[in-house]
């Protein structure tokens, strides 16, 4: 029954999209956030849902839609620039065949990531990609607090929809973009056209932002610990009465410790005494690897190079009671282990070029949403929601860059998505305010006219 509503609810969306071709944008959003191909059993699972998709929105797109004042701008170039670099090292890699399984899936994230702002031309279309991700991502984050309410999780234990460890299903992953959601969640429960801001539609985002919360608990992921921490220092910016602020954010926290499982509090302990904790030492040792590597390797070694590394890892543990304490070192040694870091990732990979690209894109987007929400952050009226989007957008990057600094998530498809949108978003703007100046200029030219002409008879 499962396999027949996911196939029908994607057939669906697909018939829609031949009278709207920019719903078979929407389309591929769901199936790539979702992927339901992996959630299936029956024919879904056999075919590439993905590639035939993305296929059809594209040329649904170039097709039927308006491409009027279409153009690249500087930020899609980057990505291009990405793409092509990208492309280039996983032809030189060092492991070619593990290299091009990566590559198979990273090339079409980056490339829908440059197509998708040329389908984004109006309000409502920025709004409903959105809500589109934001729905698509709730399918997999509500499943997730529903089961830690009643199980309480477990790192590596909470089964999401499938029993799968890539993508959006993955426990760091799902915990980092779930806290940066929150932001636009709220924004679209206060902005949103598509499904008024009543009462209905608030209590969905709050009982949603709930479970987003639920998330790092039932995963059991410090990232996420880490990532809400980062979203109550962001929240500061836009609040009113900040002592008033704190001073909850205090007391939900000393609240809501009693309702922790026990070996959530234990795991998040070891932020602190890291050394005593296989994981963070390894992911240090890594971390020192991939630095030496780049020395000699400044280009990078493309996709997965870090399956070549060879570490060295010591932990420390102290036992004993009271003053008194026994001091124990072990040293490990550990190959192929993953990057888990967005940075190190870029530069054992792609190399300076790549890592520098990397900051590029996001510099630019943080200082561009930095700008509009600064420019607008005073209108009312039909222009009220620009500013807003443009905090909600720049918190969600905010959120991911600081997760990634622990997750190896720098093509994750879903942060690429809500790149393009905040390209979309500021092309959107920018161009409307180029229209309201015209006329102004326009009028400033017809009154000045008489002038003229009473200057040149003189």
């Amino acid at each position: 029954m499962r396999d027949l509503a996911l196939l029908a609810f994607l057939v669906a969306l697909l018939g829609l999209g031949l009278k709207r071709p920019f719903l078979l944008v929407l389309a591929y959003a769901y199936v790539d956030i979702v992927a339901p191909q992996r959630l299936s059993w029956g024919l879904m699972g056999s075919i590439p849902v993905s590639m035939l998709v993305v296929v059809i929105a594209v040329a649904g797109w170039a097709v039927a839609d308006d491409k009027k004042g279409i153009g690249m701008t500087p930020r899609q170039w980057l990505t291009t620039a990405l793409l092509v670099y990208c492309g280039a090292t996983t032809y030189y890699a060092d492991l070619p065949v593990d290299a091009q399984t990566k590559w198979e899936w990273v090339w079409k994230a980056l490339i829908f990531a440059i197509f998708l702002p040329f389908t984004l031309r109006t309000r409502l279309r920025i709004e409903a990609i959105i809500l589109f991700m934001t729905l698509s991502a709730a399918t997999i984050i509500i499943v997730g607090g529903i089961k830690t309410v009643l199980s309480g999780g477990g790192y590596g234990e909470l089964n999401l929809l499938v029993d799968n460890n890539s993508g959006l299903y993955e426990s760091s992953t799902i915990a980092t973009i779930a806290i940066a959601l929150i932001p636009i969640i709220l924004w679209l429960a206060r902005h949103g056209t598509v499904f008024p801001p009543d009462w209905r539609s608030k209590a969905f985002a709050y009982a949603l932002i709930f479970s987003c919360l639920l998330i790092p608990v039932g995963t059991q992921a410090r990232t996420g610990l880490i990532c809400i921490a980062v979203l109550a220092v962001i929240m500061l910016r836009d609040v009113k009465r900040r002592l008033l602020y704190l001073g909850l954010m205090g007391a939900l926290g000393l609240a809501a410790l009693p309702f922790l499982p026990s070996s959530f509090t234990d795991r998040m302990n070891t932020i602190s005494t890291y050394q005593a904790d296989d994981s963070a030492v390894t992911r240090l040792a890594v971390w020192g690897w991939t630095w030496e590597y780049v020395q000699d390797n400044p280009m990078g070694g493309g996709f997965e190079a870090y399956r070549q590394n060879r570490i060295a890892v010591a932990t420390v543990s102290i036992s004993g009671d009271g003053n008194v304490g026994a001091v124990q070192g072990t040293l490990q040694f550990d190959q192929g282990r993953a990057y888990h870091s967005s940075y190190f990732e870029m530069l054992g990979e792609q190399g300076f070029p790549g890592l520098i690209l990397f900051i590029l894109i996001h510099g630019i987007g943080l200082v561009r949403m930095e700008l509009l929400r600064r420019r607008y952050a005073k209108e009312t009226g039909d222009r009220a929601w620009i500013a807003p989007l443009a905090t909600a957008l720049q918190s969600f990057q905010i959120i991911y860059l600081v997760g990634s600094l622990f997750v190896g998530i720098a093509f994750q498809p879903f942060v690429l998505m809500i790149l393009a949108v905040q390209i979309a978003f500021d092309r959107w703007v920018s161009r409307n305010a180029r229209q309201e100046i015209r006329p102004r200029l326009g009028v400033a030219i017809r009154a000045s006219a008489p002038e003229r002409r009473a200057a040149a008879a003189l």
